[in-house]
């Protein structure tokens, strides 16, 4: 299907043409068609699939169908969690906009930098606004928006955005949209409570799960290597080395971890940076972009650069500590093997985290076979209570605890 099937103009074919994309991907054929036509949509496709595209051509298009109008009023919002992903969807309508010849202001709102020249830019109205959930209320607060007009809401990483972190903010964003709107939710995963959630807030959505077939999977491969806690900044070290990554991006549980991590690194003698909440916005910047220009070989990150973020030829995602859920494992080697490359995930697995792995990899259906690495051979062994993770149906019973302690003969 080309994309002049899609019902978007010849121009915003050729803009996608120009962007690198031959033919439209399968949750872009199935997406834009149908909100095009008004209907809300919930659509869920792996990472790399084409969903910011996807939806970035639904609202040029229907802003080219509007009529002229003035002063600009917001007729598109698209709420983002993080900042990183809210630059990069302002780039990637702009770029859309300005390769398909259509005149459209789109406005980026996020926290970590001063708010006054968000709300000089706004003075002159705007087409399409970009925000994460606190900038967006920050700056209605501050009169210098309104979202009467908004025809279309896009909520990305959707799934992030109707957890309980976001859920108030969301609810006060929706009360102030006009009662007939259009909702258009794209992520890579929903858990069912979400989905749950996200069904309630939509007006009879139409549902696309776009799930890859045999050899369009990402092409990840995905490594489990047993090492003691202790070990694992010098397995890293040696990784690099052995393997000559040129680039990996390292996921850590806290931004404490992440600081220390790269500290670690950099004291070794390799180009490191933390990557974290708690940064300011112009170092984060900053750190992405040398990252992207491999003036920085590592960069350790909490899971706020799990979503979204898009790092061209990315070789390798080390997590170095597991992440908390199956989804969150799904979002953070996504990062790599992004628009047809191949990639690679490592995960370092101490004794402790061994059952956390197992149920990360129950919940999404995968197998990974462990590894050991000579000289980072573990020592250390879990609790037998620690081996049954809390998953449901395996916790040790009152028995097998007493049999652990030597206070029980053994099952023979």
């Amino acid at each position: 299907m080309p994309f002049s099937d899609l019902g978007i103009s010849p121009a915003l074919a050729h803009a996608m043409v120009l962007q690198g994309f031959v033919l439209p991907t399968p949750v872009q054929a199935q997406t834009v068609p149908v909100a095009l036509g008004g209907r809300d949509v919930l659509a869920c496709a792996q990472t790399g699939s084409g969903k910011t595209a996807a939806y970035a051509l639904v609202l040029l298009a229907q802003l080219a169908a509007r009529p002229a109008h003035k002063p600009r009023q917001a007729a598109a919002l698209v709420v983002v969690p993080t900042r990183e992903l809210a630059t990069q969807v302002g780039d990637t309508l702009r770029t859309l906009a300005q390769h398909a010849g259509q005149a459209a202001r789109v406005t980026v709102l996020f926290g970590g930098v001063s708010i006054n020249p968000q709300l000089m830019g706004l003075r002159g109205g705007t087409d399409i606004v970009v925000a994460t959930p606190g900038r967006l209320l920050d700056v209605i607060d501050h009169r210098a928006l309104s979202l009467g007009a908004v025809q279309t809401l896009v909520l990305d990483e959707a799934d992030r955005l109707l957890d309980l972190g976001f859920a108030a903010e969301l609810d006060r964003i929706r009360s102030l949209l006009p009662q007939r709107h259009q909702s258009l939710l794209y992520s890579a995963t929903f858990a069912p409570a979400v989905r749950a959630m996200a069904q309630a807030s939509l007006r009879s959505p139409v549902e696309v799960n776009v799930v890859a077939e045999e050899g369009e999977q990402p092409d990840i491969a995905q490594r489990a290597i047993q090492v003691d806690t202790n070990q694992r900044t010098p397995l890293l070290r040696h990784l690099m080395a052995e393997h000559g990554w040129s680039r990996v991006l390292v996921f850590v549980a806290t931004k404490y971890a992440a600081e220390m991590v790269a500290d670690k690194l950099r004291r070794a003698g390799l180009l490191a940076e933390p990557f974290h909440a708690q940064l300011s916005q112009g170092k984060r910047t900053q750190v992405l972009m040398d990252f992207k220009a491999s003036a920085i070989q590592v960069v350790v990150a909490t899971d706020v650069a799990a979503r979204g973020i898009d790092i061209g030829d990315l070789p390798v995602v080390v997590n170095f500590d597991l992440p908390r859920s199956a989804t969150d494992y799904t979002h953070r080697i996504g990062r790599t093997a992004r628009a047809g490359a191949s990639g690679l995930a490592v995960s370092f697995v101490s004794a402790d985290m061994e059952a956390h792995l197992r149920l990360i990899e129950k919940r999404n259906r995968i197998s990974i076979a462990r590894e050991q690495v000579a000289g980072f051979v573990p020592t250390a062994t879990a609790p037998v209570a620690t081996l049954a993770g809390g998953i449901k149906g395996h916790r040790p019973s009152k028995k097998d605890k007493l049999r652990a302690a030597g206070l029980l003969p053994p099952l023979v």
